[in-house]
Formats: structure tokens, sequence, C-alpha cells
């Protein structure tokens, strides 16, 4: 999903469908006729009358085919979750508290479902683009949503509760904390398009740390971090270095725990990951983010997160 989600971002496929129907709109135009219909019905928005009016009827089919896929696997998340919950429920094979888990997870993956919609409505209007905020709603929503779900899983997986470090856990949390606010901005550099300018690492430009245009694109100053492009990119790139060094931190300190094998491999990969993540930003810049990597760079916060989740539940349980 996180990976069809970025394909379809890159690939400005998102405006394609511009209706929603939860039941019939699984199934795509299956013939000419269709596909007409449904061509027809993207021209009277705006990204076709301002953007793409030279878009052939293939140029349509193609773009259209990464949002259908994206909506379609959205559904299926939403049967494979509701369908063994259910089986469990009426077997009654869940305690109480996984019943409260598995409501938030319900709830969880319907608001990111309405956000989803809400996003495309955005570029639906006037401007034939979505709103940045929006996206990163949708974005975040879908990771904590993963997250969270994996948390539930990790639960029960280590069922067992034991002596922790609370001091630890804490510093966990806050570079968790740390890699959400850099997660949003990486929405917010996807949906102004802001990766596709200041193409240098380590600096923004040719001698400039902080490009000149940081803080004059937008008035009050402080909405240029915001919605400003300088502005976010240089906010992303400077909480790139932050949450490398909190992740260092960490490492550091838990050489002074008497860690499980559980908690080494947890920081362990987080440390991995880190890199990775960091070395896919840099080339995403570099190389003035081609379709393959910056998807890459999505997976990679994916990833990230994923092994910030296990470490702070293996120091928190």
């Amino acid at each position: 999903m996180v990976v069809v989600g970025g394909i379809t971002r890159l690939t400005h496929s998102g405006l394609s469908i511009s209706n929603y129907k939860l039941i019939s709109g699984t199934i795509p135009p299956m013939n000419e006729t269709e596909w007409l219909a449904a061509f027809e019905l993207y021209k009277q928005y705006p990204e076709y009358q301002k953007l793409n009016n030279h878009f052939s009827l293939q140029d349509f089919k193609d773009i259209y085919f990464w949002e259908w896929l994206h909506r379609v696997i959205g559904r299926f998340i939403g049967l494979v979750f509701l369908i063994p919950f259910l089986y469990f429920l009426v077997k009654k094979q869940l305690t109480k508290p996984t019943i409260k888990k598995c409501l938030i997870l319900l709830f969880l993956g319907s608001i990111q479902g309405f956000l989803g919609w809400y996003m495309v409505k955005s570029g639906l209007v006037d401007n034939p683009d979505v709103s940045h905020y929006r996206l990163a709603a949708h974005l975040t929503t879908a990771f904590i949503t993963f997250a969270y779900t994996f948390w539930v899983a990790l639960d029960l997986i280590f069922p067992i509760k034991k002596q922790i470090s609370k001091q630890f856990r804490n510093l966990i949390r806050f570079g968790l904390a740390v890699l959400m606010l850099q997660i949003i901005y990486g929405a917010f550099v996807a949906g102004l398009d802001a990766g596709f300018i200041h193409n240098h690492w380590p600096m923004m430009s040719e001698g400039e740390f902080m490009h000149e245009t940081v803080l004059i694109e937008q008035n009050p100053i402080y909405k240029n971090f915001f919605e400003g492009k300088s502005g976010v990119q240089f906010v992303h790139r400077t909480l790139a270095y932050l949450v490398a060094i909190l992740i260092l931190i960490i490492w550091k300190k838990s050489k002074n725990l008497n860690l499980t094998i559980f908690q080494f491999k947890g920081i362990n990969t987080l440390l991995i990951m880190v890199g990775i993540q960091f070395a896919l930003g840099v080339f995403t810049i570099l190389l003035q983010v081609p379709v393959w990597l910056g998807v890459a760079h999505q997976v990679g916060a994916f990833f990230l997160l994923t092994a910030m989740t296990f470490t702070l539940h293996r120091f928190s349980k």
C-alpha cells in the first residue's frame, strides 16, 4: 500500500478518478465506451483543463491504473482486517483489551480511507493539485495505523511484562515523536513538489546551508516553514540530521544497559535503517526525485518507523 501510494503521488495519478464508489469503484472500466466515459469525467476537472489537456486516452489509462490500484488495495486491507476480526470475535477468542485495540484499529483504518478521499477532493476545485496538508494527514495516518497495528501484534507476540528503564524508554519515545514530525515534513515536501529544487547536498545550493529563498517565499515569515517549498525542504533536511543524532544517542546509551536479544536487535536495526534512509534521502535530492528513488525513500521511512516501533515496544513492556 505504501509503495503504490508513493508511485501514485510521484506519477501525479491521484486525481485521475474524480468520484468515489465503494463497491462499483472496485471494477475499472472494462470496454472502450466505459473508458471514454471515465476520460470525459476527468476532462471536467482542473488537472486536465490546466495541466493535462494534451493527454490521449492511453495517457489517462496510465495514471488511472495507479489510483485505481491504490484504492483497491485500501479496500482489500479493510477486508483482511474485518473478516478475521469478526471471526475471532464470534468465536470468543479475543480478550477485552485486544477487542478495544482492534476497535481503535478499525477507527484508524476508517479515518485513513476518509482522509484519502478528503485529500483528492482538494484537487478537484480550482488548483489541480491536492493540499499538502491533507496529503500529510493521509500519509501520517497511514504510518500511525501501521505502527499501531504492529504494536498490537507485538503485544500478542510478547505477552510477558518485564522491568524497564523508564528514562531510556522516554528517550526512544522522544525519538519516535521527532521521526513522526520528519515523516509529516516528508509529506509536505512531496505535496509541494519541494524535492525538485535545491538539488545539492550537504548545502542547499553551492556555498549555502540555508538557501536565500527559505525566508522570503511566503509572508509572514513563519509560513515559509509550512507552505514555502524552500522552507519545507530546509526543515526536512534539518530534521534528518536530528533524527540521525537521536538514534546515535539511543544506540550509545544502550551500551550501558543489560540488553535482551530483541532489544539488541531492535537498536541495531534502528541504526542500520537510519543510515540507509539518510542515504536514500540524499540521493533522492541529488538525482531530482526519480520515481523509483522517491518510492524507495518513502518505503525507507516506513521501515525506519517499524524499527523504532519495535525498539520502543521492547523497552516498554
